[in-house]
């Protein structure tokens, strides 16, 4: 049997590390970055450590940023009465992306999740509470995804924010839109119940 070439067995171990990266397909990225022009291997290595040494929290909200503050909490048009908690950076790109939202954000950086051994001290729920010492917050809108996890981690904070005096307000779940009924689950089916709203 062929012995593997040790910085190419690297390379694929590292790929392997990624998230949804199986063995081929981190095999596959590993030989696809062997044959790359020189220049662009340097400059796919360096943006990668470029990342590492300049993207940051946010100061106020704990998003990614390459600044103290990210472009939303330095945006002077959102408006400071209403935070929107979610989970994870990408959840706040994907609220974004609709347009709809024009007030802050505050990211937790996981959820609550005692099988795991994470509890809210390993969360930005500190930085969380400490918005509100001005009295602006007016509202809260948890928007964690809807799994147990989630849903834990909506209820723990909305129990530490209500004492506050600021409304904590949950997202809407339900039926997707193309979606078919007899394909949903009976979750899913309780959740568009209850986020019903008038037409």
């Amino acid at each position: 049997m062929e012995q593997p070439i040790a910085p190419l067995a690297q390379l694929t171990e590292q790929f392997g590390k990624l998230p949804g990266i199986g063995r081929k397909s981190a095999q596959r990225l590993a030989y696809y970055t062997l044959n790359m022009p020189a220049e662009d291997a340097k400059a796919f290595a360096d943006s990668i450590i470029c990342a590492r040494q300049t993207v940051r929290r946010c100061e106020i909200c704990c998003d990614l940023t390459d600044q103290a503050l990210c472009a939303v909490c330095r945006g002077a048009s959102r408006d400071s009465s209403l935070i929107c908690v979610v989970e994870d950076p990408r959840d706040v790109m994907a609220i974004e992306r609709t347009h709809e939202y024009r007030g802050l954000y505050h990211v937790l950086h996981g959820v609550i999740s005692p099988l795991n051994g994470v509890g809210p001290e390993a969360l930005c729920v500190k930085e969380l509470l400490r918005r509100f010492e001005d009295g602006l917050v007016q509202e809260v809108i948890m928007a964690t995804n809807p799994t147990v996890e989630g849903e834990a981690t909506a209820m723990s904070l909305s129990r530490l924010l209500k004492p506050l005096g600021v409304a904590v307000t949950r997202l809407a779940y339900g039926v997707p839109v193309g979606a078919d009924l007899e394909y949903a689950d009976e979750v899913t089916l309780a959740r568009a119940l209850e986020g019903r709203r008038a037409i």
